[in-house]
This record gives structure tokens, C-alpha cells and sequence, in this order.
């Protein structure tokens, strides 16, 4: 993990994730410089490195002050960009009722460099807005906590996701922020940007496990795939599920629903670095999509109560992980279902003998 490579100035933040494998290489840039995004690039290069212009990437035309040398080595790239925060309640009428926009472009944010953690891989963007009329981030923050891994697990804290060295974690947290209605209800809108060719796609799977996510049984993935169907190139997973407390329990569940994925004509925001890697294609040689994904219950109180709402999604190359049931779950499965057949099995063998007895006793007729 790289904070700032090449920049000696704390004011703006970029962390460069690198994971090289036996041929190739993969590169996670992310960045609070504008709308917090995450770059995504997969090489076929174990030596494949990261260029950056930083006096370019601060300027308002930053095309091109982000690259991967060799340019050639690249195979793959793409871009998860956090733009917005909307915040609603509900009206006596049944109206949505929409408070002003948290453009997320327009956040002040703290150094990342004092959350580096090189040892567990983890890394924490903290921001408020930079104009707070109503006050609601007197005492609160909002973030993006990022964490990498080196091999394949699960997550211990709910909810418990199944990750592989592939992949990287982003936790979005509000925490504090004063909500500007009785009932308030949350939606992060998450934008991607992918090449042409390549088209996103939002996939639900239901399980009829929750051993790891307890009282949750969907899982939701949106996945880029080639225009094909023959590959799908990668992923942002997560469950269907937020939470309202920092040691999170099945009892603080927060009501999590996705709001259809969608083209978007809008453009990203100046700044970011999305722009610096793709240039001014971005929306005309690239595909941008976006989905909303709100957080709150019917009556939107879990917030107003506790404050604090945490919201896990795992990214990266390739599939996305798939959970399947444990050994204790089958065991358990399986006595379940092998108890009534064998029950079922010694009862039609007992009724067969009872009633091969009675008929013996007659002699047969000549």
C-alpha cells in the first residue's frame, strides 16, 4: 500500500493497492480528490507500475495524469465512483420528501495517511461537507473504509463477507450526522465506468443460508461483463443488509434496497481521478452506469436512534464469490433429511413383514 506515491503533501489523498501474482498484476487506486472513487486496472505484467502527474492531477484539466506503465501491459480496467448522498423522509401524504443533496465532490476530507494501517491493510477516508447550512455534521462524519487482502477468508464482523486475494472491501459509514427529518432515509448513488464492449449487469441470489449472515438471505452483485456473456470481468458484491452499530449484531439490521441500475447521462465531476486515468472519454468513449442503494426501515427510526449506519460491499476482478452451505450446515441438513427416510424406510419394511406373516398362515390352494 502506497499513500500519495511520489507527493510529499498530505492536503489531498490517493492510495495505490498493488497485488502481484505469478504473471500479472493488479492496481487499486483510490481517491478522495473529488467524488471518492476507485480505479481498477488488471495487467499481464508482474512489473507493471503505477505514473502519476501530480501537478497535472491538482489542475482543472487533468486528462491523462494517471497511467500504468507499460501502457501495453494493461488488459482490463474500470472505475467505482461514490458521487452522491441523498437523505428523504416520507410526508403524511406518502410523498418522498427530499432534503438537499450531499454532493460528496464538494467534501472536505481528513489525511488518510493518519488511518494507515500497513499491517492489517486497511485504510479510512473521513469527510465532511465543506458547507454544512443545516448543521447536521456538527458532531458527525461521514467515510469510506478500505481494507485489502493477501489471501482468500471470511470477514468475522456482520456481514461476514467471503473475499479472495482478488478482492478489496469498502465500508461506507455515517456516523453522527444528524439526520434533517423525523423518519430520514439514506441513498448512496455509486456510478461505474466501463469500457465499450463491456456492459454492467445487477445480479440478486437467494439462499436459503444465513448461517454467516444471520436473517439475511440475499446477496447482490453488480458485475461487468464482456458484450458477449462469456466473461465477467468484475464485481461489486454486497448483502442485502446495513448496519446501525459499530460491533454490529443481528439485531442492529438496517434495511438495505438497490434502486435499479440505470445509464447515466451526467459526467463526472471535473477532478477526479477517474477523468485523470479514462481522459475526456468518460461518458462517450466509456459507459457510465449507475445504481442507488438506500438504507433505512418503513419508518426510518433505526438511524434517528442509534446514528451510525455501516454499509459493506466487496470489489474486484473476475467472479465474485460464492457462498456455499458448511460442513456443519449439511451435517445438520443431512440428519435433518436422512432422519424422516430412515424412519420412513424401517416402517414400510416392518409393515411388508407384518403382512408376509399374516398371509403365511394360510396353505396355499391347489
Amino acid at each position: 500500500m502506497q499513500y500519495n506515491p511520489g507527493w510529499n503533501n498530505s492536503s489531498v489523498n490517493l492510495l495505490h493497492v498493488r497485488a502481484v501474482g505469478p504473471s500479472d498484476t493488479l492496481h487499486y487506486i483510490w481517491s478522495s480528490i473529488g467524488a471518492p472513487a476507485v480505479l481498477l486496472v488488471a495487467t499481464e505484467s508482474r512489473t507493471s507500475s503505477l505514473g502519476i502527474n501530480w501537478t497535472q492531477l491538482l489542475s482543472p484539466a487533468p486528462a491523462g495524469a494517471i497511467w500504468i506503465d507499460p501502457p501495453s501491459s494493461v488488459i482490463y480496467s474500470t472505475a467505482v465512483v461514490f458521487t452522491k448522498v441523498f437523505e428523504y423522509s416520507e410526508a403524511q401524504t406518502l410523498e418522498e420528501l427530499f432534503y438537499p443533496t450531499y454532493d460528496l465532490s464538494d467534501f472536505s476530507w481528513d489525511s488518510v495517511n493518519h488511518t494507515l494501517n500497513h499491517t492489517a491493510l486497511m485504510a479510512e477516508f473521513t469527510g465532511i461537507p465543506a458547507a454544512d447550512p443545516s448543521g447536521s455534521f456538527c458532531n458527525g462524519s461521514l467515510a469510506f473504509r478500505v481494507t485489502a487482502y493477501e489471501a482468500s477468508g471470511r470477514d468475522r464482523p456482520l456481514p461476514s463477507l467471503l473475499h479472495t486475494a482478488n478482492s478489496s472491501k469498502v465500508e461506507f459509514v455515517l456516523a453522527g450526522v444528524a439526520p434533517r427529518g423525523n423518519s430520514s432515509r439514506f441513498v448512496l448513488e455509486v456510478a461505474t465506468v466501463e469500457e465499450t464492449g463491456v456492459a454492467q449487469k445487477l445480479h440478486s441470489a437467494r439462499s436459503i443460508d444465513d448461517e454467516y449472515t444471520p436473517t439475511i438471505f440475499e446477496m447482490l452483485s453488480l458485475v461487468a461483463e464482456s458484450q458477449n456473456g462469456s466473461s465477467t470481468l468484475s464485481f461489486l458484491q454486497w448483502k442485502a443488509t446495513a448496519y446501525g452499530s459499530q460491533t454490529p449484531r443481528r439485531e442492529d439490521n438496517i434495511q438495505c434496497r438497490s434502486r435499479g441500475l440505470q445509464a447515466a447521462n451526467w459526467t463526472l465531476p471535473a477532478s477526479s481521478v477517474v477523468r485523470a486515468y479514462f481522459g475526456e472519454g468518460v461518458g462517450s468513449t466509456y459507459t457510465v452506469s449507475a445504481i442507488n442503494i438506500s438504507f433505512g426501515g418503513e419508518d426510518g427510526k433505526v438511524y434517528q436512534e442509534k446514528r451510525y449506519l455501516s454499509w459493506s460491499a466487496l470489489l474486484g476482478f473476475g467472479q465474485p464469490p460464492k457462498d456455499t452451505f458448511s460442513p456443519l450446515v449439511i451435517s445438520i441438513m443431512a440428519v435433518a433429511l436422512g432422519t424422516p427416510m430412515g424412519m420412513l424406510l424401517v416402517g414400510s419394511c416392518l409393515v411388508l413383514l407384518a403382512q408376509r406373516k399374516r398371509y403365511s398362515e394360510y396353505e396355499p390352494i391347489n
